[in-house]
């Protein structure tokens, strides 16, 4: 079934109180394998985040890190576009966190997010109160979707010519599991990334968690220089 489908700061994001973008999606069910995707620890939220190994090519200027949630200082990416979805996404996470980079060549910033949940049920509802505010536009003015393959339980993805650093900006976010991802693209340039490079993000984000979930380390990466 198609859907709409400590704090930290991080450039290059749509929505106010933190500088980063979020991707929501389409995509089916509940998770699809034969047994439920494992909720994730504390550790395990850090280590989905991409580090400096999984992104090579960009300066790392968030290292991977992760937090429990804090009832009076909620992810500053946990937006929705009213209070019972508020209590929906963001109440229920378990832990959450983030990691951010930069590419000086092009003014480039790249943010990545891990949303953790109990189970699949509370994920599940969780993307779609967070893809009520994320989606379509928010990314910028006359965002257009992404092809990105098909990466994880639900996915979606927008870009925008000019986003909240005055560049081409995307926005992605993708449930995997018991997990919500969101990535953010923004810049000061006027060189967008492709969309190819786009999906080979999510891909690798996806992966991640996966891996994660079947109690692996993660080791997904994109392709060197």
């Amino acid at each position: 079934m198609n859907r709409p489908g400590k704090r930290y700061r991080v450039r290059g994001v749509a929505g106010g109180a933190a500088a980063l973008l979020l991707l929501t999606g389409c995509g089916g069910g509940d998770g699809g394998g034969d047994s439920p995707a494992r909720a994730l620890g504390k550790a395990e939220v850090a280590s989905v985040l991409p580090d400096a190994k999984a992104v090579p090519g960009w300066q790392n200027l968030t290292k991977p890190q992760a937090q429990e949630r804090n009832p009076q200082f909620p992810p500053p990416v946990c937006l929705t576009a009213a209070k019972d979805k508020h209590r929906t996404a963001c109440d229920r996470i378990t832990f959450w966190g983030v990691s951010a980079f930069t590419r000086k060549s092009d003014r480039t910033a790249l943010n990545f997010w891990t949303l953790a949940y109990k189970d699949e049920k509370s994920a599940d509802a969780a993307y779609d109160a967070l893809a009520g505010y994320y989606g379509g536009d928010r990314v910028g003015i006359g965002a257009v979707p992404v092809k990105i393959g098909d990466p994880g339980d639900e996915h979606l993805a927008n870009r925008a010519r000019t986003g909240t650093m005055g560049g081409p900006a995307t926005l992605t976010q993708i449930r995997s599991g018991t997990t919500v991802l969101g990535v953010s693209t923004g810049t000061e340039g006027t060189s967008a990334l492709s969309d190819q490079q786009v999906k080979d993000i999510a891909a690798m984000f996806t992966e991640r968690a996966k891996q994660a979930q079947n109690g692996e380390k993660p080791t997904s990466a994109l392709p060197g220089r």
